[in-house]
């Protein structure tokens, strides 16, 4: 094998790229500092060419990360054809499940996943002289990972280890400090950072807003796809040059290639596509075409040829809702420096043309940049890598960004439920079995566990399906299953099988596998990765259930899988403003394969509370939030049943309780004497009763089992247990419950705010000029007058003013035509007091 040098003179066709002009600048700030960060724009040469002139400075390999296995195997492929060598001489590649790599191998492309996994495996990285993390800019969680565990590992292992970083973007800032903290030779400052100047070729921006929704239901909406096929015929017309479109997934790209039909080739590229596939729309063609692409040809990927872009503005991102442990790509707005990203494709070649499907104004209020991904992902594989690596939660690595506290929380609480972390965050053995799995720990508990019941190869088929996040053309795990073996889809089969045969080594098989149907397999495999999504159908035959979680979950209309009385769920979503998630693919189950599945989750649990306007007491058998079984609790914990009944007093009110009018007169007789008197006249408001519970119904409260026990109760009776002895005795004396008045009745007094009131007909108390004063005499007694038919015709508490000064003959003139049988005298302090009318003659 020849020692000649890896950078190819400018002469060689493809190799005279905007970036060599900086390269000699570059590797000596690098050399000097052990670290550094080249900027370029995309096509610059950057992750060409920088990779070949670092490994001309000496012996070791090196190691070149990249975000995506699309970018990976493109990226060793342009430098194998810049030295006009197959792959796997001096350049060679590796992703998960593939690796070509020879033994003269002097750059070796790699995701930056794989990176972390050889990092963890072995921190001293034997062999290699150089990483170099590409595309920085770009924020994902591995890239981020890589870049930690090489500084750590540098300053503390390989000082000698030269550690440089490219971006497409100028704002490096973060990046180059992080950089320039590292290890020997660093001086503790920013890294240097040396840009590439590139001449660009002018973007025309065309703005075609559509003035339609962009999504529906949380989809991409039709009618919009139908103004972005549109501008794709339009953008055809206007000028030469393959035409790129930006959209947000592979379902809008089969979408839009349906609507544009063939009059000009039409590509795809995707991250789900077989190599054959990516490799079509990647080699440069002599056809005119349009490549419909997603957010892959943003930065890392170049597409030949490409004079006119057409984006659609939109982008799938990653998002987490940690309470309800449900992880999910969501699509959005694209930010603006993904945008400018996107329209510099256009002026590689020549002068271009971007269309964006936007207008202006709405471009101005796109967020500059895209969260980075340690920011919105679920972090349980952080989490696990990061523990692995002896540094739990991170603390201690030189991280771009820290992640969320509440995110880093849930992603622990996963791990010790899978018995991965101890309580101290610290990795386990079991910790260790998953790491090396090389799968999101969910998964590769799956693997291990379901391998021990149904066997290691249908174990890693399902787990692959789901480590891949396979498109299915229904919400059908079983049917997207049978598929895949049938090898009824192109492209996704191959990577499935790939996948399938990478999980299946090294992990120990069965002696005695159980043969389970297809269903059943699937979902005791999904279930153990996800025993939070087993899901019961809440009625039976409906579309709504409930998840184990406590999330609920629906089915979409016309779905397989309707009538399933339990399913276990591989991929939901919960859209914005939705209180149920949306079930996109699962599987039916049996209860027995829930219950194994789940049974991490399965307790007996006894609940006493006050459900639905009752008192619950019953001991439950439950999956998570799903109830199995239930009984009635024989020994309620009694505790337990005062502050159930005290939340369904407060909820349903204290008239719940029997109240005859005695105790309703009680209560208001004791709140009459506490407000007049205070202590020790007890307080018995709704607030202060409820919160005193035990210490007037407390005797009873150990007979109640339901709410008609409480409907029950005499409250008048309970009542009296708060009464103040020895001050009770006095109770009839500053609160009576009746007083007599002249005609010799006796009148139920009637306490009110503070306040005693009589109720009498004005003719019983004829002769009475000075009513009593109740509580030591602090509160006169307000007499309500009546009418001989009982209505209100005055109220006083001053009878000798009532009688006097015209009040009784405003109401004598008024009345007495309409009740001659009365007495009505002109002088009723002389007149007898009755309570009877005269005799009908």
């Amino acid at each position: 094998m020849t020692s000649a040098r890896l950078l190819p003179e400018p002469s060689v066709p493809g190799a005279d790229l905007p970036v060599r002009a900086v390269l000699d600048r570059f590797l000596d700030a690098s050399a000097a500092a052990g670290t550094g960060v080249l900027v370029a724009p995309p096509g610059a040469g950057k992750t060409s060419l920088l990779p070949l002139a670092m490994a001309d400075l000496g012996p070791g390999r090196v190691l070149v990360a990249e975000p995506r296995r699309i970018a990976t195997r493109a990226a060793a492929r342009r430098m194998a054809a810049l030295l006009g060598e197959p792959l796997g001489e001096r350049v060679g590649y590796a992703i998960r499940g593939e690796r070509v790599v020879g033994p003269d191998c002097r750059v070796e492309v790699v995701t930056t996943g794989l990176l972390v996994q050889r990092l963890q495996r072995d921190p001293e990285l034997p062999g290699v002289r150089a990483v170099l993390i590409d595309e920085c800019h770009e924020r994902h969680l591995d890239s981020d990972l890589a870049l930690a565990f090489c500084l750590d590992a540098r300053a503390t292992l390989r000082e000698d280890l030269t550690l440089v970083a490219t971006s497409a973007t100028p704002d490096t800032g973060r990046l180059a400090l992080t950089l320039g903290g590292s290890g020997a030779g660093s001086g503790g400052g920013a890294a240097p950072v040396v840009e590439a100047r590139v001449r660009r070729h002018p973007v025309e921006v065309r703005w075609v807003p559509g003035g339609l929704p962009l999504l529906r239901d949380a989809r991409v909406n039709p009618e919009f796809l139908d103004a972005v096929a549109g501008t794709v015929r339009r953008a055809v017309d206007s000028g030469p040059g393959d035409v790129l479109v930006f959209l947000p997934g592979e379902r809008e790209i089969e979408s839009v290639a349906r609507r544009l039909g063939s009059a000009v080739p039409v590509l795809s590229l995707f991250g789900r596509q077989s190599a054959a596939e990516q490799d079509r729309a990647l080699r440069p063609s002599g056809q005119r075409r349009i490549v419909l692409s997603t957010a892959l040809a943003e930065t890392s990927l170049t597409v030949p040829g490409v004079r006119i872009v057409v984006d659609a503005g939109l982008s799938r991102e990653p998002r987490t809702d940690h309470s309800r442990g449900l992880s999910t790509l969501i699509t959005t707005r694209v930010s603006r420096a993904a945008a400018e990203q996107r329209a510099g494709r256009a002026g590689r070649q020549g002068p271009g043309v971007v269309y964006r499907c936007w207008s202006e104004t709405e471009h101005a209020h796109l967020a500059e940049h895209a969260e980075p991904e340690i920011a919105v992902a679920d972090l349980t594989g952080f989490a696990l890598a990061v523990s692995a690596w002896g540094q739990p939660r991170g603390d201690g690595l030189a991280l771009l960004d820290r992640p969320p506290p509440a995110a880093l929380d849930v992603a622990e609480e996963t791990l010790r439920a899978l018995g991965a972390v101890d309580g101290t965050g610290r990795i386990t053995s079991r910790g260790r079995e998953l790491a090396a799995i090389g799968a999101h720990p969910r998964l590769a508990r799956a693997l291990l566990d379901g391998s021990a019941v149904v066997g290691v190869d249908r174990a890693a088929e399902v787990v692959a399906m789901l480590s891949e996040d396979s498109a299915a053309g229904s919400d059908d795990l079983v049917a997207l299953w049978r598929s895949l073996r049938a090898g009824a889809r192109p492209g996704g089969t191959d990577r499935w099988r790939d996948e399938v045969r990478r999980l299946s080594r090294g992990v120990a098989s069965p002696s005695r596998p159980r043969r389970l149907a297809d269903d059943l397999t699937a979902g005791l495999v999904t279930g153990l990765a996800f025993p939070e999504r087993l899901a019961r159908v809440r009625v039976p035959g409906s579309a709504d259930y409930l998840m184990a979680g406590g999330t609920g979950a629906e089915l979409a209309a016309g779905s397989a899988l309707s009538g399933s009385e339990w399913i276990a769920v591989a991929v939901a979503d919960r859209p914005a403003g939705r209180a149920v998630a949306r079930v996109r693919l699962a599987v039916a189950i049996d209860a027995g394969t829930a219950r194994a599945a789940g049974a991490s989750l399965l307790r007996t649990v006894d609940e006493i509370g006050w459900v639905a306007g009752d008192l619950r007491l019953r001991r439950v058998d439950r999956l998570g939030a799903i109830p199995l079984t239930e009984r009635p609790l024989p020994d309620p914990d009694p505790a337990a049943v005062v502050e159930a009944v005290r939340e369904g007093l407060r909820l349903s009110g204290l008239g719940v309780l029997r109240w005859s009018a005695d105790a309703v007169q009680l209560r208001s007789r004791l709140a009459f004497c506490h407000a007049l008197l205070g202590s020790p006249w007890p307080d018995v408001s709704d607030e202060a009763l409820l919160a005193g519970l035990e210490s007037w119904l407390g005797p009873d409260l150990g007979t109640v089992r339901r709410r008609p026990d409480l409907e029950r109760i005499d409250a008048g009776r309970a009542l009296r247990r708060l009464l103040p002895w020895p001050a009770a005795a006095r109770l009839d004396e500053l609160a009576p419950e009746r007083l007599e008045v002249p005609s010799g009745s006796r009148i139920r007094v009637q306490y009110e705010d503070g306040a005693a009131y009589l109720a009498v007909k004005l003719q019983e108390v004829f002769g009475w000029l000075v009513t009593p004063r109740l509580a030591d005499g602090r509160a006169p007694v307000v007499l309500r007058l009546l009418s001989p038919a009982g209505r209100p015709v005055a109220v006083t508490a001053d009878l000798a003013s009532f009688w006097t000064r015209g009040g009784y003959a405003q109401v004598r003139a008024e009345l007495r035509g309409r009740y001659p049988r009365h007495p009505w005298p002109e002088d009723p302090l002389r007149a007898q007091p009755t309570r009877h009318p005269w005799p009908k003659s």
